[in-house]
């Protein structure tokens, strides 16, 4: 079953985090995605957020999105993230288990 890797972002040392995507980068041949949605236009529709870069990455498995969150490659990257002083959240959620993605909630 497809997992997602929802990650919201405050960026505010660009280069910083430029240093940290390119980190990232290094090892994202090993764990195999499809990315749905990375920066671009957004609305906050109700609500208000702090975030201002989202991104969506499709996994084959929530296995395998944790896998490549918890791989020493990427928490060093990470890690360059996190000393950068962004702000970050990031969620990894299963997809609609009755493949219709209508399960009413």
């Amino acid at each position: 079953m497809p997992a997602y890797w929802l990650a919201r972002a405050k960026i505010i040392d660009p280069v910083a985090y430029r240093t940290y995507n390119e980190a990232a980068r290094q090892v994202w041949h090993k764990y195999p995605r499809r990315i749905l949605v990375r920066g671009g236009r957004y609305e906050v529709l109700e609500g208000e957020t702090i975030y201002e870069r989202f991104v969506v990455a499709e996994y084959e498995s929530f296995e395998l999105a944790r896998a490549y969150f918890a791989s020493p490659e990427y928490q060093a990257a990470a890690e360059l993230r996190r000393k950068a002083g962004n702000i970050h959240e990031l969620v990894i959620v299963e997809g609609a288990t009755d493949g219709t993605g209508s399960d009413g909630g």
